[in-house]
């Protein structure tokens, strides 16, 4: 159980305009009864008097003494982990620890709105709902009355539909007066992050860009000729390197012979997902994203069990990222009484612009921990109007493996994302792209100018196309 968070939260808001209108109208009517000699004036403005004495009192009093405590959290702590289709249950303890009873309390579990709303769309005519990635089950909403040292309880649970990273929280407690002449607003408990891990699908005997059962090919355009690989020998020609050349062939022939070396080879991949908003539009949201996902997650397991090294790469960003610089901070209250609530609010709103332009690299390595990394960074990962394919590949070729596959996964292939493929595929990478597309017709538009150029392409249509991609992968 956690710790109520009462240290920054506890201090009741300042009085706003509205009271100090009451205070000088019980005033004035106090001097005029004076003046006057009226008795009933005077009754009247003892009564404002104590109307606005008793309800600051009891207001804050309420305030100070209603704590709130997450309880039943997980193992993990404030972060945990689940898979797509999981239930997580919440609870909130609410405690009157004064020695008033408090007549209401309103106490509310906070999540972000574009996480719960369904979101209807219209596209040419045609009308449809978009659910949101989480429904609740169960009220996260109450108005509670509580007697000295009383707890009672916020239930209600989380279905996770979809894959991704979200804030549950934080608890908002408001509370006041019974005449309604002073509200008081705090934070309760501190919020709950929850990452939703994306469906892996189960791939035997996958290698991604292999014909060797020990995961090697040869590369088109080889950059370097690999020295430890003698394929044969051939007369020497212009422009050979001298330092290839065989001296015991020569000798016994009279004439000059060089080495023919096999190309150097590549294992595993590099998986690059494509998450810019121009090329992955709205219209296609969020199942087209989901399944790119879906698939890097699956073919970067697959990898593992294979026991071959893998990396990623996306243009897209991190929700945890946004979190950390656009969510929760604390107690936000900035003077007025609404402070709180709003800033709470605030906290879990997600923006629906990003000009951040710092991709999301992971090295190309091996291991269980490796990809658990993977998945959970593809988990939370979202689209962004960060940096389109094409300059992401120039800021990152740099620090891309070349040793591996460079498997793209895509949905729109403008002509500017096709040049920047081909001119990896034409400087010595191994290319490979799967398009996210949703019909044939589509498909062929999209992958004709890259077969054109030799680069393989799959199609991936559905949740069942993963592995009729991956199997492309093998017999390509």
């Amino acid at each position: 159980m956690s710790s109520p968070v009462s240290t920054n939260a506890g201090a009741p808001s300042p009085p706003s305009p509205p009271w100090f209108t009451v205070i000088a109208i019980g005033a004035a009517m106090l001097v005029l009864g004076m003046i006057a000699g009226a008795g009933l004036w005077m009754v009247a403005a003892v009564a404002v008097a104590m109307v606005i004495g008793i309800g600051a009192f009891v207001s804050t009093q309420w305030s100070i003494s209603v704590i709130a405590v997450r309880e039943e959290l997980p193992e993990q702590g404030r972060d945990m982990e689940v898979l797509v289709g999981s239930r997580v249950p919440v609870c909130v303890a609410v405690t009157n620890t004064g020695r008033l009873p408090v007549a209401w309390v309103l106490a509310e579990d906070l999540l972000p709105r574009a996480a719960v709303d369904e979101i209807k769309e219209t596209d040419d005519l045609v009308s449809r709902t978009r659910m949101g990635p989480l429904t609740v089950e169960g009220a996260r909403l109450a108005v509670l009355a509580l007697l000295p040292g009383q707890t009672k309880h916020l239930r209600y649970s989380v279905h996770c539909r979809r894959r991704g990273y979200f804030q549950i929280g934080p608890t908002v407690l408001e509370t006041g007066d019974p005449a309604g002449m002073f509200r008081r607003y705090r934070l309760g408990t501190p919020p709950l992050f929850i990452t939703v891990l994306p469906r892996i699908e189960l791939i035997s005997n996958y290698e991604i860009g292999s014909r060797r059962p020990m995961g090697e090919i040869r590369i088109r355009a080889n950059v370097m000729p690999d020295p430890t690989r003698i394929r044969g020998i051939r007369q020497w020609q212009i422009g050979d390197p001298m330092r290839s050349v065989h001296w015991a062939a020569t000798a016994r022939t009279g004439t000059l012979h060089t080495k023919i070396y096999e190309p150097s080879s590549v294992i595993g991949a590099t998986i690059v997902v494509d998450l810019h908003v121009s090329t992955n539009p709205d219209r296609n949201e969020p199942l087209r994203t989901d399944l790119s996902v879906t698939a890097a997650v699956s073919i970067a397991a697959a990898l593992h069990e294979a026991g071959e090294p893998f990396g990623m790469a996306t243009n897209g960003r991190d929700a945890a990222d946004r979190v950390r610089t656009e969510g929760f901070r604390g107690d936000h209250r900035i003077g007025d009484h609404f402070a709180v609530r709003q800033a709470a609010g605030d906290a879990t709103a997600m923006r629906r612009k990003s000009d951040r332009l710092r991709p999301v690299l992971i090295e190309v390595d091996r291991g269980p921990e490796h990809l658990k990394e993977i998945t959970r960074t593809l988990a939370r990962i979202e689209r962004t109007d960060g940096l389109t394919l094409p300059e992401f590949l120039i800021d990152t070729e740099p620090r891309l493996s070349m040793e591996t596959t460079l498997l793209v996964i895509l949905q729109e292939a403008p002509p500017e994302t096709v040049a920047s493929l081909v001119g990896l595929s034409r400087r010595g990478w191994a290319v490979a792209v799967v398009l996210n597309a949703i019909s044939i017709d589509d498909f062929t538009r999209l992958a004709a100018p890259l077969l054109a150029e030799r680069i393989h392409v799959s199609h991936l249509m559905d949740q069942d196309s993963v592995r009729d991609v991956c199997r492309e992968q093998v017999s390509r």
